[in-house]
């Protein structure tokens, strides 16, 4: 079975909703993150997490707007709304530092120009546990996931403003 994640408020490629858009810096969305289900994890698989990355933002090191670790591997999805605070989220389940300097989700916000991607990330990861503080950054994060993943799906929208 493949590893898949997908939403019920977009599909990949789309043009991601003004409902998953950040509410400052010049945009006035829903700032609400997307439901996402993902299924086909690999075997072996004790925890997830899920990242949602701008790779093409201007500061060289890409943009992290939402981080989550230490999800259930019993849990399959999360509903709209789940990173507005980790009452939330599934039990033991924490939201790391994103780029936006909270621990919460933050939606596009590129600035005016050109479409950025959002890359929305499910890892499977061998550990039923990362000992991460919650001010981990994305980037640590990533390189913790990556030393512990058995695998990965993704799901990416775009979104920008002229």
């Amino acid at each position: 079975m493949t590893f898949t994640l997908t939403s019920r408020a977009f599909h990949d490629g789309d043009r991601l909703p003004e409902a998953q858009v950040f509410d400052g810096m010049g945009y006035c969305g829903g700032n609400i993150s997307p439901p996402l289900a993902w299924s086909g994890a690999p075997e072996g698989t004790k925890s997830f997490a899920i990242t949602m990355y701008d790779p093409d933002a201007p500061t060289g090191s890409g943009w992290w707007h939402w981080v989550v670790i230490n999800i259930p591997a019993d849990v399959t999805s999360l509903p709209a709304g789940a990173g507005s605070g980790d009452a939330n989220m599934p039990e033991h389940a924490v939201m790391t530092r994103t780029d936006f300097g909270g621990n919460v989700y933050g939606g596009a916000a590129p600035p005016p120009g050109r479409e950025h991607r959002y890359i929305f990330t499910i890892h499977a990861l061998n550990l039923e546990r990362l000992d991460l503080p919650s001010d981990a950054s994305g980037a640590m994060v990533g390189f913790v996931v990556g030393q512990h993943s058995l695998g990965s799906a993704t799901l990416t929208a775009v979104y920008g403003k002229k």
